[in-house]
C-alpha cells in the first residue's frame, strides 16, 4: 500500500501514540515525530518546566508553532500532544496535512496506563480520573471530527494497532477513491 501524505495520530495522553507511531514509521519506512519529544528537544527542558515557567497557554503557542512546521515534513507520521485538538487552528492545520488516526483510548485504560507517570503536568492533581474524564468530555468529540480513521488502542500489541492502523487507513483510500 502506497500512502502519499503525512499521517497524524492524535488521541488522548496514554493512547499509545508514541510507541504505535515509532513502529509505524519504522514499518513504512519514514520518518518519525513526536511533537511533545521534539518540543523538548528543542527547548532543552521537559514539557512540565515549560508549563510551570509559561503556564500552559505558552505551552500551547509553542506547540502550535512547532505543529506548523512538522505538518510540512514530507511522508512523516506525526505524534501529536493531546491538547493539540483544543486549537481551532491546530484543527485546520492538521486536518489539510494528511490522514488524521484517532487512536480511542477509555478513562480505565488512561488511568492503568499512566499511574506511574509523574511528568504530566496536567495530572499533577490527586484526582487524576476526575480531570481525565473532564478531558476526554472536552477532547473526545474533536478527536472524532477530526478523525479520518478511528482505531481503539489498548486491544493487542503495539504491532497488531500498526496491523490495524494500515488496515483502516487502506480501507478509508479505497472509500475515498470511490467518491
Amino acid at each position: 500500500m502506497k500512502i502519499n501524505q503525512n499521517i497524524i495520530l492524535i488521541g488522548s495522553m496514554g493512547a499509545g501514540k508514541t510507541t504505535v507511531g515509532r513502529q509505524l514509521a519504522t514499518k513504512l519506512g519514514r520518518e518519525f515525530v513526536d511533537c511533545d519529544s521534539e518540543l523538548e528537544n528543542r527547548t532543552g527542558v521537559d514539557i512540565a518546566t515549560i508549563f510551570d515557567i509559561e503556564g500552559e497557554a505558552g505551552f500551547r503557542r509553542r506547540e502550535a508553532v512547532l505543529l506548523e512546521e512538522l505538518l510540512l515534513l514530507p511522508n512523516a507520521v506525526i505524534a501529536t500532544g493531546g491538547g493539540v485538538v483544543a486549537s481551532e487552528e491546530n484543527r485546520i492545520s492538521i486536518r489539510r496535512s494528511g490522514i488524521v488516526v484517532y487512536l480511542e483510548t477509555t478513562v480505565k485504560q488512561q488511568l492503568e496506563r499512566l499511574r506511574m507517570d509523574k511528568k504530566r503536568p496536567l495530572l499533577s492533581s490527586a484526582d487524576r480520573e476526575e480531570i481525565l474524564l473532564k478531558l476526554h468530555h472536552e477532547r473526545d468529540p474533536l478527536y472524532r471530527s477530526l478523525a479520518d480513521v478511528r482505531v481503539a488502542s489498548g486491544q493487542g500489541s503495539s504491532t497488531y494497532m500498526v496491523s490495524r492502523i494500515l488496515d483502516a487507513i487502506a480501507k478509508y483510500l479505497a472509500e475515498t477513491s470511490l467518491n
